[in-house]
């Protein structure tokens, strides 16, 4: 916690042998496949952040499950499915790019830690309300525009810190092997939901989200890393500028966060749509709710494993726009299937080719990126990653309730295959990266 080093540079005492028989495996050739893997666990300060986050991210997707639950039952409408979404994610268009100045001038720690705080506080209040029997949909509505809120604020420095607890060769493992823990607690935090909502109810599942915001706490206290900002007399826009500035002087960037929106706008609103499909289409319940969420979660972790197993990977650009079109098809696929089979077997490769597009994407702007416009430009990444999924959650909310479920998946599958194929015929500089 007192260290005085600066954030970007890992705890080289802790990782100096660990480097050292990486690289001898390396001149002889014996790399493992895990060792290759999971190499970013080598480092100290990635444990720990890694465990926190996990553990939290499963409470989080196990409130989701929950959430989505008992909207419906509220509501009957996939509208409000859509809107609670739209809601969610709103703040992260309003306030993530300020968030990113403030990831660049202040302890990043200290966001992260205030981001935690608001939202165990309201993940607890809403475990109240649903206890009392006072839960009611505006109660959603208004809270996950706080957690949104939050989100917006700690979201830029927990991804600018992730970067920066390993060597600059290890980045992209880094963002995988984060991928992975998201999609692990897709799988686990279903499966624990799915049997809290068969056994005890949706308020076990508000209350473990509340509880598991502490292993983040402790694991902020626990990293050595810190980072001390330069200081700076700019105003929060003139930083925001110089942020823009930078990602539009870079060939690609732009692009790639327009990949990120797209990517989000299209793919996302597949779990969003999820509770319809179980409950009307397939009639599978709470349990096959949970269980189509899990077969997703453990495709996307597979994804993960993938892409950190890639080292020196050749063609970047055009590997994440073959992924693009993988996911349009799946989506279309799951669309239009009514074999319950088919549908498993359309999640399991749509989150394979989501969690591989989003960590090829990912990894390819914070490796291009500097340290000191690293929480802005995450920020506008952020932006579009994260905007792309309100906007996308309430069009296919509408779609869904005014049409049919089928209907909106398959006009976002043909919105992302003819985007990926734009980029794939024209002449982008993504396919050179």
């Amino acid at each position: 916690m007192h260290d005085s080093r600066q954030m970007g540079e890992p705890d080289r005492s802790s990782t100096q042998s660990d480097t050292t028989l990486d690289e001898a495996a390396e001149e002889h050739g014996v790399l493992p496949f895990f060792f290759g893997t999971f190499r970013a666990f080598r480092y100290r300060d990635f444990r720990w952040m890694w465990l926190g986050a996990f553990t939290s991210t499963t409470g989080t997707w196990m409130q989701q499950v929950a959430e989505g639950w008992l909207i419906f039952s509220l509501t009957g409408s996939g509208f409000y499915l859509g809107l609670t979404a739209f809601l969610g994610q709103l703040p992260i268009i309003l306030f993530s790019l300020v968030g990113g100045v403030l990831a660049d001038r202040i302890d990043r720690r200290k966001l992260l830690l205030g981001s935690q705080y608001v939202q165990m506080t309201t993940a607890l209040l809403l475990t109240v309300l649903i206890y009392l029997d006072w839960i009611r949909i505006w109660h959603f509505l208004v809270l996950v525009f706080v957690v949104g809120t939050a989100q917006a604020f700690g979201g830029p420095a927990y991804h600018s810190l992730i970067p920066t607890l390993v060597n600059k060769k290890d980045v992209p493992n880094a963002i995988a092997l984060n991928s992975i823990q998201f999609n692990l607690a897709r799988v686990f935090g279903p499966l624990l939901a799915g049997a809290a909502l068969a056994l005890v109810g949706p308020v076990f599942c508000f209350a473990l989200n509340g509880l598991s915001f502490l292993a983040v706490i402790i694991s902020l206290s626990l990293i050595r890393t810190t980072f001390r900002p330069q200081k700076t007399d700019e105003s929060v826009l003139k930083g925001l500028k110089k942020g823009l500035e930078f990602v539009r002087s870079r060939e690609g960037l732009w692009q790639l966060n327009l990949l990120g929106f797209i990517s989000t706008f299209c793919g996302i609103p597949l779990m969003t749509l999820l509770p319809m499909y179980a409950m009307e289409i397939f009639q599978t319940g709470s349990t096959g709710l949970a269980r189509m969420m899990t077969i997703s979660g453990v495709g996307s972790v597979l994804g993960a494993l993938m892409f950190a197993s890639l080292k020196d990977i050749k063609s970047r650009g055009k590997l994440t726009l073959k992924l693009q079109l993988g996911m349009a098809l799946m989506i279309a696929t799951f669309a239009l299937s009514r074999n319950l089979l088919l549908s498993y077997v359309a999640l399991f490769l749509a989150g394979l080719c989501l969690l591989m597009l989003f960590t090829s994407i990912t990894s390819m702007i914070q490796l291009a990126i500097s340290e000191e416009v690293r929480g802005r430009v995450t920020s506008i990444y952020m932006l579009a990653f994260r905007g792309g999924m309100p906007f996308g959650s309430l069009l296919a909310g509408t779609l869904a309730s005014r049409f049919s479920p089928s209907m909106a998946l398959l006009t976002l599958s043909a919105l992302l295959g003819v985007s990926a194929l734009g980029f794939l015929v024209s002449h982008s500089p993504v396919k050179k990266l």
